[in-house]
């Protein structure tokens, strides 16, 4: 099993980079999820968050997650055939935190290299992101 910290991560290339993985047969367990952070014009992020949930009706869908945890889950289970066995059998290997729980602070975590944001202005949190969609 990976544990895998969340902090600073670009939301979409982790997604990625976890689904692939996530295919490969891995059990991955993600960290800090609230930490992990979107790119772009933070008005536009929200917005385009905002305009997802207001599509469809309470009762039929599509339901659309407000915590960060669900948030990251979701993205990661939208880039994996989900219709599928070996897609709903891969997401299934796939734990998400919105903190680091107590059982797992004694595991090694690792930060993946090719995620984490370094030159870039415009970011929210996913933490943030929640906090105005009413989610957290």
């Amino acid at each position: 099993m990976r544990v895998i910290d969340a902090s600073g991560a670009i939301y979409g290339r982790l997604s990625a980079y976890v689904a692939k993985r996530l295919l490969e047969g891995e059990e991955i367990t993600i960290i800090n999820a609230s930490k992990a952070v979107i790119t772009g014009n933070r008005s536009f992020v929200i917005g385009k968050f905002k305009e997802r949930l207001d599509i469809g009706s309470v009762r039929k869908g599509p339901y659309y997650p407000k915590t960060p945890e669900n948030i990251l889950r979701r993205s990661i289970g939208d880039m994996l055939p989900k219709k599928i066995t070996k897609g709903k059998e891969a997401l299934s290997r796939c734990r998400v935190y919105r903190n680091v729980p107590s059982d797992i602070e004694k595991d090694k975590i690792e930060k993946i290299e090719g995620v984490v944001t370094d030159k870039v202005s415009g970011i929210i949190t996913l933490e943030d992101l929640s906090k105005e969609l009413g989610g957290y």
